[in-house]
């Protein structure tokens, strides 16, 4: 994020009214223009090496765990509860499919 804002201040300074007075200044603000480019480019490639390199998060997340133990049981709690979830969703649709009466009403509101 923070060379994402470097490169939109070097392009503003581009569009500074003082690049076109002093060739100097343009020069110089071309210049920084061309570096935080490239900063930017460099940290999107390590962004997306981290990605390939691990997959996903989970597994940065994984490294971690060791460090930090309750992060580890936290990430366990989360998929439990997730699959809890993605069970009682399912079971929610199987009930809204079959035929509305009083039984099936019951369990769907329970």
């Amino acid at each position: 994020a923070m060379s994402k804002s470097a490169v939109k201040i070097s392009s503003d300074l581009l569009s500074n009214p003082l690049c076109e007075q002093e060739p100097s200044f343009l020069e110089m603000v071309t210049a920084f223009d061309t570096a935080m480019k490239r900063m930017d480019s460099f940290n999107q490639e390590k962004v997306d090496w981290l990605w390939l390199e691990n997959g996903s998060a989970g597994r940065i997340v994984e490294s971690f765990s060791s460090v930090f133990p309750s992060l580890n049981m936290a990430v366990k709690r989360r998929e439990q509860t997730l699959q809890d979830y993605k069970r009682l969703q399912s079971k929610v649709e199987k009930y809204e499919e079959k035929e509305r009466t009083g039984p099936v009403l019951a369990k769907l509101h329970q």
